[in-house]
């Protein structure tokens, strides 16, 4: 299993702590069967950044502690990039990490707004041969309310990333309900686990897959696992085309 958003580098963002900390994440997506995890510390959020040069430097050393330590599991770079209007001039200037080095780049909204730049922005990405990933689009204030604005921005290309723990209720029912409906109306295209630790964020990576074979199909499940395998190597991934979400809701608070 491959996991493509986590933050298990030590020290550099809300994730692993230190390097007990990753070694204890480490074990923890090991035994959910994890094989290779990216390593997706925040940047550009307005608390963190972590430019390219540096996660590939920790990523390394990482790797070596987890050699040590006799941890079956290979670490990969990213990065989860807040979106900003800058983006394409600071991948020329050689700050921003796309994932394993492949074309796919994680891009994350404010949880409360879908800036309303995206769109553009999204279209100056894939003309350039990049191709943005929004993480966890389940927790985006503005996509919950308005499912028109989430279609637009699959329709038009952009892949997203539902979280696990979202699927299997760990930030509320109507969380969990609008990320079985991106699920079922293909408006996403991958499971990641956005795992920061091994208690109040951890993977439930195994569980996800689960909920999905039990909710939707086991073919899904099987898709988005192909998925991540395919996003690693730098293939194009599976899409299939995207529905509308008839329900209206009201979500209120932020998450």
């Amino acid at each position: 299993m491959i996991d493509i958003h986590s933050h298990i580098l030590p020290g550099v963002d809300d994730g692993a702590e230190n390097e007990l900390a990753s070694i204890e994440m480490a074990k923890a997506a090991i035994e959910e069967g994890i094989t290779h995890i990216v390593a997706s510390p925040h940047h550009k959020n307005r608390t963190y950044d972590n430019y390219r040069d540096e996660i590939r430097s920790n990523v390394a050393v990482l790797n070596d502690l987890f050699a040590i330590e006799k941890l079956d599991i290979t670490v990969l770079p990213g990065q989860e990039v807040r979106i900003y209007g800058d983006i394409l001039l600071d991948i020329e200037k050689g700050d921003i990490q796309t994932v394993n080095d492949t074309k796919y780049i994680l891009i994350e909204f404010p949880s409360d707004s879908v800036p309303h730049y995206a769109s553009q922005l999204f279209y100056d990405l894939q003309m350039n041969g990049l191709q943005p990933v929004i993480v966890h689009p389940e927790r985006n204030r503005e996509l919950m309310a308005n499912h028109k604005k989430m279609y637009d921005l699959v329709h038009n290309g952009a892949l997203t990333q539902v979280t696990a723990a979202s699927l299997v209720g760990k930030f509320g029912k109507q969380i969990e309900t609008f990320s079985l409906e991106l699920i079922k109306a293909n408006l996403t295209h991958f499971i990641a686990s956005d795992a920061h630790n091994t208690t109040s964020r951890r993977f439930a990576m195994r569980d996800a897959y689960q909920y999905i074979q039990d909710n939707v199909n086991v073919e899904t499940a099987y898709m988005f696992m192909e998925n991540s395998q395919l996003l690693i190597e730098d293939q194009n991934v599976y899409r299939q085309e995207p529905q509308r979400i008839r329900t209206k809701k009201k979500f209120f608070g932020l998450f």
